[in-house]
């Protein structure tokens, strides 16, 4: 097997410092604790690398333009985030990486509120595109920006690392959620396969009938019987 090649890339000493510094926070990134505090300490790291960025926050835009705040860095990111919607060119990251306000002073309306809030910048930075949501780091600076200087560069490789980071989460999280319900489903069976002399097969279409007749779900019902079946519950 032939080992792939790659260029050689000249790096100076401000390269390998920003390099060591990625290293550092795909540590972080990727450090036990669920996807929230993923998010949390994206919004962190984007202040302390991206060049120009004073605030951050993350958010989940629907086609209708209507942002989710998920995370932010401090109390100027979340009066920022609801300030940006009408002005920032959302639409653009179901198609591009990024999307940019350079310069706040000339935007009219709601928006104004952004320069009262001390905020001349805002560069977002899609983290995840799907059909109907994009989530998108979004980080402001007290300075003006451009549409592709150092702060849109080194926020693309951030956003790279927590998009990986995230999804490595969210997958944990999903995979643990759905251990957690079979191990709650097959106790639930058991316990009906006791109490009324049924086979698995039974106890299991009896829980489903109860679910669907009693609108809940199925993970929700087998908590309901395992922990009323649960020692001391009706001491």
């Amino acid at each position: 097997m032939v080992a792939p090649s790659f260029p050689e890339i000249p790096f100076s000493a401000a390269d390998f410092r920003l390099a060591e510094a990625f290293t550092v926070a795909a540590r972080q990134l990727h450090e036990p604790g669920g996807s929230r505090a993923t998010l949390r300490t994206a919004v962190r790291l984007a202040v302390h690398l991206v060049p120009g960025a004073d605030h951050a926050g993350i958010v989940k835009v629907d086609h209708d333009l209507e942002p989710e705040t998920v995370s932010w860095s401090d109390d100027v990111a979340r009066s920022a985030l609801a300030l940006t919607n009408s002005h920032l060119p959302w639409e653009k990251l179901w198609t591009a990486p990024a999307a940019t306000l350079p310069d706040t002073s000339a935007v009219q309306g709601p928006g104004q509120g952004l320069a009262l809030l001390g905020v001349r910048s805002v560069l977002a930075l899609r983290l995840r595109a799907e059909r109907r949501r994009v989530t998108a780091l979004v980080l402001y600076g007290r300075m003006p920006g451009d549409d592709d200087g150092p702060s849109v560069r080194v926020g693309r490789m951030l956003a790279t690392h927590v998009s990986l980071a995230h999804e490595s989460a969210t997958v944990q999280e999903q995979l643990t959620e759905a251990m957690r319900t079979r191990d709650l489903i097959g106790q639930a069976t058991g316990l009906l396969m006791a109490h009324q002399q049924v086979d698995a097969a039974q106890a299991f279409a009896h829980l489903v009938r109860t679910s669907q007749q009693e609108n809940i779900k199925l993970r929700d019902l087998a908590q309901r019987y395992v922990e009323a079946a649960a020692p001391g519950r009706h001491a």
